[in-house]
């Protein structure tokens, strides 16, 4: 099917235009070897043909392999599992937010720009080197995922288009 993948950024904390907080709704850290990380990705990408829905047990360690740095980090919303975020630190320090999404059942209920203020406050304190953060976002995803990002300060850098597989796996043009 075809996708557009939108990539965008944010180059200063203070470009951040941050939601109302709702009450109830926190980010804490996940340890990497925590359970929730597989069933909550899985649960998230469901939706939306993420890779992360028919991942076997054995790609799951896989990819845990291919990504010793990143982080894990768990959004709660008043006491339930309500959604994730994942960040890696690259070079010069530009912080890419792996994953940023919502489970099914908090959709919907006004917490979506809350979560990712909270998502980029977290991805700006992660070191004190970050001049960058940026992420990715398919035009499969939620519909309100783009406006959302865009309405919290990031700027689009980059568009693609392109095919996706149907086990998530982005076909490039011409491939």
């Amino acid at each position: 099917m075809k996708e557009i993948v939108t990539y965008v950024e944010m180059t200063a904390r203070s470009q951040l235009e941050p939601a109302a907080p709702v009450p109830g709704l926190v980010l804490e850290p996940l340890d990497r070897d925590s359970p929730l990380i597989p069933d909550i990705l899985a649960r998230i990408g469901a939706s939306y043909g993420w890779k992360s829905a028919s991942r076997t047990e054995e790609e799951w360690v896989v990819w845990f392999a291919e990504s010793p740095g990143r982080t894990f980090w768990l959004l709660s919303f008043e006491g339930e599992p309500a959604g994730m975020v994942s960040y890696d630190l690259g070079p010069g320090g530009a912080v890419e937010m792996k994953t940023f999404g919502l489970l099914p059942a908090f959709v919907g209920k006004g917490l979506g720009g809350s979560a990712l203020t909270l998502g980029l406050q977290r991805a700006w304190e992660l070191a004190p080197s970050v001049t960058r953060v940026w992420l990715h976002t398919s035009s499969l995803d939620h519909p309100r995922a783009l406006p959302n990002y865009h309405r919290r300060g990031l700027r689009t850098f980059k568009t693609e288009e392109g095919e996706r597989g149907r086990a998530g796996e982005r076909i490039e043009p011409g491939a």
